[in-house]
């Protein structure tokens, strides 16, 4: 685990994606609302922006057709791309080649969204305090990028093995060209699909494997000294991500808060080795839920549920500096409006808890 460098003081910052198609004012919108942590902007409205299809580009095999992405194992010219998948992978460990020019930089075709945080980035005076990524997570990605047939990579062990290498490289690249600006960097690794881990959806997936997919990012992360984060928008197992060398943990403590408290121990020794928690409070998952609350009503949620976390013998102030208030997931499926009021709220209820308790 790498010791974060800065504290998180309970400060606002966003999940992924919001509904809009335009990457300028995506990124003015971050940088309006949480300034001291923005991100780049993932826009699923955009083509080829969906979670997986955006980071899938070098994969051996991969073929895409209309709005179809697929590994074609049959085809004649796939033993010989994933041999060069490979040796480009091994050029990388060895520093034959430059990760910059590799298959693993991501091309602004398939992430505006980074390059114009970056642009606007240089802009910006003073500076942000870190600067946020993030990247599909291993088991979300192998579950949805499939074979020809329908069968999905993750239960292939060539090319599971491959999707963990391209994801580990493609977040060291992301890391590095974030951390060129002079800021730290913290990049999650979104994989809501982990929710499915142990449940009758993924009969043949086992831990070990789900341990060592997000080992594989996490580590890519450390390399380049960056802080290396796991969100997931549902309930978990969630020592998988406790009992990792994971830095954050991000989830939905609005709808899903009960089932993480259980896990007394592991959220205690994650805390004391320094592990910080981003509080999704700010509902996205249901609009009703949305449309319904304020940021007094969410600040009363706040200071049940940490005191919760806090009786579990964790000192408050450790708690606070090691928060961070964010909506329980990307705002990418909602309407405008109810993105906006998100907004509103994630940056209402960060600063009512720093005021209030003078963070």
């Amino acid at each position: 685990m790498v010791t974060p460098r800065l504290k998180g003081n309970c400060r606002p910052c966003l999940i992924g994606s919001l509904p809009l198609t335009d990457y300028v004012e995506a990124a003015r919108l971050v940088w309006d609302y949480t300034p001291e942590i923005p991100l780049w902007v993932q826009l699923p409205k955009v083509p080829g922006e969906g979670m997986t299809r955006q980071f899938a580009a070098g994969m051996p095999g991969l073929v895409e057709d209309g709005g179809r992405a697929f590994i074609d194992t049959a085809s004649p010219d796939f033993e010989e791309s994933l041999l060069s998948f490979y040796e480009e992978a091994l050029a990388l460990q060895d520093e034959a080649v430059e990760l910059e020019n590799s298959r693993f930089a991501m091309a602004p075709e398939a992430a505006g969204g980074f390059f114009e945080l970056i642009r606007q980035a240089l802009e910006r005076t003073p500076p942000p305090l870190a600067l946020k990524g993030q990247i599909v997570g291993p088991v979300t990605f192998g579950t949805s990028l499939c074979d020809r047939h329908g069968k999905a990579i993750f239960y292939d062990p060539q090319l599971r093995d491959a999707a963990f290498r391209l994801l580990a490289l493609r977040a060291r690249w992301q890391v590095r060209r974030l951390a060129a600006l002079g800021r730290p960097v913290v990049l999650f690794i979104d994989d809501p699909a982990i929710t499915g881990f142990g449940s009758s959806i993924y009969i043949g997936m086992n831990r070990e494997d789900v341990c060592q997919g997000l080992g594989a990012v996490i580590d890519a992360v450390h390399q380049e000294g960056g802080m290396a984060g796991v969100h997931i928008c549902a309930n978990a197992d969630w020592t998988l991500v406790l009992d990792s060398a994971a830095d954050v943990l991000s989830f939905d403590a609005y709808a899903f808060f009960d089932q993480f408290v259980i896990y007394r121990a592991a959220i205690r020794r994650f805390a004391e080795r320094g592990g910080w928690i981003a509080w999704g409070l700010v509902p996205t998952l249901s609009p009703e839920d949305l449309d319904r609350e304020t940021g007094a009503s969410l600040f009363i949620q706040w200071e049940a549920k940490s005191a919760q976390v806090a009786a579990l013998g964790i000192d408050p102030q450790r708690l606070m500096a090691q928060s961070l208030i964010t909506p329980a997931c990307g705002m990418g499926t909602l309407s405008v409006e109810l993105a906006m009021k998100a907004l509103g709220l994630t940056r209402e209820l960060s600063d009512r808890i720093r005021t209030e308790h003078k963070v």
